[in-house]
């Protein structure tokens, strides 16, 4: 789990709750069935509308890559293309079919299979990158339900204040309580607008920055993979892969470089 996201929702909702009940109000007073039920329903309901069967059925999945703590050992890739890198090129390229199921990914075990089985270097780069153009697409369709229903969420809200106006003003006989009744016509505003910020929206940028870092370092291992099926050197491969690292991660890397030499 990622816990610097439920850390982030948590502390937003703890916030906004705390600075409410410093106020004077009662978290009671936020609690009103009807109006959780015309923005979260009804944002639910226009969502699956918008996308097709398919789409909707995969929410668990992309709600799960939401809480996912997806960290990419970007070092770790590095070391294990250079190193096929250097077998490839010291005992040929079949040498690497015994290293493939040691290897915990299928897109790198697909690209050194192409490299294994002689593909034409072309051709492996073009399936390789169709790969990466499905994979990103497909991730984003995540992105676009839940920036969908972000869009929905506020409108809802709103929807539901109305509703609640029209209630409110249909019972003016009755004026002690025209207070209370708006209070909760306007707290499905409420709902829609903190849903959207607190929820949906963000999990939509957490969704396109966890597939932006994915394609990254598909990318990597396309330049990788490619530079195993021309022969070029390990050491020069390093340097090339090494411009796909995080700096802080290209900084520790060249340290323990140094360290080595000096040794």
């Amino acid at each position: 789990m990622d816990l610097a996201t439920i850390g982030g929702v948590i502390l937003a909702f703890a916030m906004l709750l705390g600075a409410f009940a410093l106020e004077g109000g009662s978290m009671s007073m936020l609690l009103v069935g009807t109006a959780a039920m015309i923005v979260f329903g009804g944002t639910i309901g226009a969502t699956v509308v918008s996308f097709p069967l398919e789409a909707i059925k995969k929410v668990p999945y992309f709600l799960k890559s939401v809480f996912k703590n997806d960290q990419i050992d970007f070092d770790g890739y590095l070391e294990l293309l250079v190193k096929n890198a250097d077998k490839a090129r010291r005992e040929g390229f079949l040498s690497l079919e015994n290293q493939l199921d040691q290897i915990d990914d299928d897109f790198l075990v697909k690209g050194l299979q192409m490299v294994v089985d002689g593909a034409d270097p072309e051709m492996t780069k073009s399936l390789m990158q169709m790969e990466i153009d499905v994979f990103e697409k497909n991730e984003m369709v995540g992105a676009q339900m839940f920036m969908t229903a972000g869009g929905f969420a506020p409108t809802m809200g709103i929807i539901g204040t109305v509703m609640g106006m029209v209630n409110v003003l249909s019972n003016l006989s009755n004026p002690d309580e025209l207070g209370g009744a708006i209070a909760v016509a306007f707290l499905a505003t409420l709902y829609g607008i903190a849903s959207a910020n607190l929820l949906w929206i963000p999990f939509a940028n957490k969704i396109k920055n966890n597939t932006k870092k994915r394609v990254f370092l598909m990318e990597m291992m396309v330049e990788g993979i490619m530079s195993i099926q021309s022969g070029e050197n390990p050491r020069i491969l390093r340097e090339k892969l090494k411009i796909y690292l995080p700096s802080e991660t290209r900084e520790e890397l060249d340290t323990r470089e140094k360290e080595k030499m000096v040794m």
